[in-house]
């Protein structure tokens, strides 16, 4: 059975090389870098509920592509049901790490790409899906850890792409030869990348006559040559550098999303790795069927297992402080919870109407329509849900002393007097599940929420694009006996 160990994980990073640069230093080992090591940690623990009994139903599957057991986020859906055990990893994975699985964007990939590798194959007769299953195979043989990257700079918006002053702000082929290709460019908001093994990349956009070279998507090895990552830096970053004890930050071990540009300067990659190569007009269908997935997995999924966290950590505050019965928090947290099963709702559907896309590829993929809704939903809900959580937490989310001070002497006393609120619980448990919420609702999450997958109006565009009136309009000519206009002779 071809399941990594934790251990083994860890040990497969070691002799890899990235090229990391973090507050403009050098990131000499991503596994000892206390904010590079949070995206180990979390690669990690997907490799530890694999294995175990309790979880594995939702984070493994049988691939028939090599009759063997995988990780579920090596892994293709091929059904309706597939898509639903998807659904169920986003919020399983969300809720237990309260931070990003980084292997997610790959996973996705993976479905755009089997799709439509299978239609390019079909319609131009070319040989894409036995190359990129062939590369999947090795990547569910090894149990390799698979980031996704899709966004890039651009250039001035009003202008096409061939106009751009800077031809290199969208990803793009320089050079082509008999062993391979050779890209320059970069892409941005790449989450977790530099601690995988291998990195897929997609177009970002719609490509045209003329723009075949920007046409092109590839998997290369997460330290190939040229790759270099430069990382986000935030005070959360600041304040893990400069922690003592790990212990004091709102989310110990997984830390905050971790993302980073990937520069791409003259990387080579070989035809055997290439899955996409100037045929502009499916560029498109590359993204947005990506996009229909990643969707489906960012607003009904992911984020119902981040809420579940901050809902968790309101309530056990309202205990603490003994408002079990404030009739406004009830609601509150009642709002909460509607908005969480709102959430989830919109992913199920999206996975339970998911069809085979095309139809004989056997790539199942979820409904265009509620995956584009639930990723709209949840911009608007994850700002209430973390609104609410301010409410409930009060304004000691974000006055709150360090937790150094339950060791300083001079102070120690005053602040587990005051800071318990009477309550029989350890003032050091009511500061850490502030601190949690600090990160939550002060944090990086809100943003990211409504940019991850697409900002709003990218979903707004695509609903109005996919939605079809007639069966609403013909629903009410029915109701009313309006017959149509006969048509001219």
């Amino acid at each position: 059975m071809p399941l990594m160990t934790p251990e083994e994980f860890e040990e497969s990073l070691k002799p890899l090389k990235p090229k990391v640069f973090m507050n403009g230093k050098r990131v000499e080992s991503i596994l000892e870098n206390r904010n590079t090591r949070t995206v180990v940690e979390a690669n990690k623990a997907s490799y530890a509920w694999a294995l175990d009994p309790a979880s594995k139903d939702i984070m493994t599957c049988h691939s028939p592509l090599i009759d063997d057991v995988v990780n579920r986020y090596t892994h293709v859906s091929a059904s309706r049901e597939d898509l639903v055990k998807k659904a169920e990893a986003g919020t399983f994975t969300a809720e237990n790490l309260g931070t990003c699985i980084y292997r997610c964007v790959g996973y996705d990939a993976f479905h755009s790409l089997a799709s439509t590798t299978w239609e390019m194959d079909r319609d131009l007769g070319t040989s894409y899906r036995p190359r990129f299953l062939e590369y999947l195979k090795m990547v569910q043989t090894k149990d390799l850890s698979v980031a996704g990257a899709l966004t890039e700079p651009r250039g001035n918006r009003s202008k096409k792409t061939l106009d751009w002053q800077d031809p290199y702000l969208s990803l793009r082929v320089v050079d082509k030869n008999k062993d391979g290709i050779v890209v320059r460019g970069a892409k941005i908001n790449i989450s977790g990348a530099f601690a995988s093994h291998e990195l897929v990349v997609l177009p970002q956009a719609a490509h045209f006559k003329g723009e075949e070279d920007y046409a092109v998507a590839f998997a290369t090895p997460a330290d190939a040559e040229g790759i270099t990552y430069i990382c986000q830096y935030t005070p959360y970053s600041a304040e893990r550098d400069l922690a003592d004890d790990l212990e004091e930050l709102g989310n110990p071990v997984f830390g905050q999303r971790e993302t980073s540009m990937v520069v791409f300067d003259n990387v080579f990659v070989p035809w055997n790795r290439v899955f996409h190569c100037g045929e502009y007009p499916y560029s498109v269908k590359l993204v947005t069927r990506f996009a229909k997935t990643h969707r489906m997995t960012c607003g009904g999924t992911c984020k119902v297992g981040f809420m579940n966290q901050i809902i968790g950590a309101a309530k056990l505050i309202q205990e603490y402080k003994g408002l079990q019965k404030a009739t406004h928090i009830n609601e509150e947290l009642m709002e909460m919870v509607i908005l969480r099963e709102t959430g989830r709702a919109c992913g199920l559907a999206a996975a339970t109407r998911g069809a085979e896309e095309p139809e004989g590829s056997g790539v199942f993929l979820p409904d265009e329509l509620m995956g584009n809704v639930s990723k709209l939903n949840v911009c608007n809900a994850f700002w209430r849900v973390m609104a609410l959580a301010g409410d409930i937490g009060g304004g000691l989310i974000v006055t709150l002393p360090s937790l150094k001070e339950l060791k300083n002497p001079e102070v120690k006393a005053y602040v587990e007097e005051f800071y318990s609120f009477g309550s029989d619980e350890p003032t050091e448990n009511i500061m850490k599940v502030h601190k949690l919420l600090q990160n939550w609702t002060a944090g990086l999450h809100g943003v990211g929420t409504w940019h991850g997958a697409g900002p709003v109006m990218a979903q707004k565009i695509m609903l109005q694009r996919v939605i079809d009136y007639e069966r609403e309009k013909n629903l009410v000519k029915q109701t009313l006996h309006i017959k149509d206009k006969p048509e001219d002779p």
